[in-house]
């Protein structure tokens, strides 16, 4: 008993000091910037003040939706943020691309537990129900007519548990996917995985699940190991100290329970036999080559899946690369949507709706 508590302890020293490193990693890197804060006065919520409705998912968990954008647009492009995000994550998408798109609405949900959404139960806290509740939230929102789905991290791997499950609506409705700084499969054989099994963090789990009124003990887990690990991998340039802050608290806002209950998602996640359902489609893959979360290797795992996918590789980025480099990943979402609007006209397409 006493080895075994040791190992729980050497584990948590070891999460620290590297949770510590990576904090102080991160603070560097923001502190560096020497030319004022082009987001110091940066309205961060407008995605917030968007058409906002209410999505009920197939087991009663309320989801958080935003729309931008004409109903009766042309196309409709739905955003699936993050582990640990909102949908506010994709504020420079959504700020710059409005002005570039004239014909797209576009959509955007928090993922149940996270931001304004409902808390799952344990049981239904997987990427497979995050994937039918993308299902839901497209029938809800855009029940007809051409979409493209765009997923950030665990919400691309939200998309390929949609594609598996609903392999119908793909091969009709969806006429382009994004796949942002995601994988196929490998979450804890790689990058944040590699700590997926600290002693720790198995005992952070235990402990949240076990007493709700022990939560605030986890939150010190949490605070000291896998936030500090978020926050640096965030970024890899220097960015600016508002966008930094405006990232690090939609991280740290996210509730305990909902990290502990993912974690365990990330860990099971494999979709890699679902890519064939989706070769024909045209995809993005873009990943930054920085990224400790998810390394760039599982970009191009999945584009040497997806024939029809233009991989983008954004050096020295890392895993929020939508927010640290906001016009590459822009102008890859722009040719996506111009090669969207082709497949969609091709005479081999069979739409329903």
């Amino acid at each position: 008993m006493k080895r075994q508590r040791a190992g729980v302890v050497g584990g948590a020293v070891s999460a620290v000091a590297l949770a510590g490193l990576a904090g102080a990693h991160a603070v560097r890197k923001v502190a560096k910037r020497k030319h004022g804060d082009p987001f110091a006065d940066e309205n961060f919520g407008v995605i917030d003040s968007d058409r906002a409705r209410t999505v009920i998912a197939d087991d009663g968990v309320e989801i958080a939706v935003r729309e931008c954008g004409s109903p009766d647009a042309a196309i409709t492009m739905v955003f699936s943020h993050g582990f640990s995000n909102r949908m506010t994550s994709f504020h420079l998408q959504r700020k710059l691309l409005a002005d570039r798109w004239d014909d797209v609405r576009m959509v955007f949900y928090d993922l149940r537990g996270h931001g304004l959404s409902g808390e799952p139960p344990d049981e239904h806290s997987s990427i497979e129900q995050l994937g039918r509740d993308l299902n839901s939230v497209i029938a809800a929102v855009a029940p007809t007519g051409p979409v493209v789905l765009v997923g950030h991290s665990m919400g691309g791997m939200t998309v390929l548990a949609t594609a598996r499950q609903f392999p119908e609506l793909f091969a009709s409705r969806v006429v382009g996917i994004g796949l942002l700084s995601t994988t196929a499969a490998g979450i804890a054989r790689n990058g944040l995985g590699r700590n997926l099994h600290n002693p720790a963090l198995d005992g952070f789990r235990l402990v949240v699940r076990a007493s709700p009124g022990l939560v605030q003990l986890g939150r010190v887990t949490a605070r000291t190991v896998i936030w500090p690990i978020l926050h640096a991998a965030s970024f890899r340039t220097d960015v600016s100290p508002s966008l930094a802050k405006f990232t690090y608290e939609m991280i740290d806002d996210t509730s305990v329970v909902t990290i502990v209950k993912f974690l365990k998602a990330l860990e099971l996640h494999d979709e890699t036999a679902t890519l064939p359902v989706l070769e024909d489609i045209p995809a993005l893959v873009l990943s930054g080559d920085a990224d400790m979360v998810i390394p760039f290797a599982g970009a191009v795992k999945i584009a040497e899946a997806l024939p029809n996918s233009e991989l983008v590789r954004v050096e020295g980025a890392g895993h929020m690369v939508h927010l640290e480099f906001p016009d590459v990943v822009n102008d890859a979402l722009d040719r996506l949507l111009d090669r969207a609007r082709v497949y969609q006209s091709t005479p081999k397409r069979v739409r329903v709706g």
